[in-house]
């Protein structure tokens, strides 16, 4: 929701048991941290440039793990339709549906052109 920042929102979504979450750097300060820690999952959160424990090739193959999954974001509607919480979650799980259909319909789609 609106009035909700992404590290107050993320103690809601946080995976649990040993699952990984791939962050920027936001999701690197104490407060998330400690969601993390105490759900048991593993932080791969990039780390900000000041940072001692700076590793530029991890952060690298970190953002490349991530892209793959954030282009699908940018297709989403960036505003809600409705104010109420149940329907924005609906529409947000019909447009996930809609977008997996479109991936898994040009998944199986035979290639436009076959070698000349």
């Amino acid at each position: 929701m609106a009035f909700i920042s992404d590290q107050e929102g993320f103690r809601h979504v946080c995976p649990r048991n040993g699952e990984m979450v791939f962050a920027d750097k936001a999701y690197c300060l104490a407060k998330a941290q400690n969601v993390m820690k105490k759900r048991g999952a593993h932080s791969a959160a990039i780390l900000k440039q000041n940072m001692k424990a700076k590793n530029k090739d991890l952060d690298r193959w970190r953002s490349a793990m991530r892209s793959t999954h954030e282009g699908g974001f940018s297709k989403f509607e960036k505003r809600a339709r409705y104010r109420d919480l149940a329907n924005i979650q609906m529409q947000l799980f019909l447009d996930a549906i809609v977008w997996n259909i479109k991936r898994l319909v040009s998944i199986n789609s035979p290639p436009l052109f076959q070698g000349a």
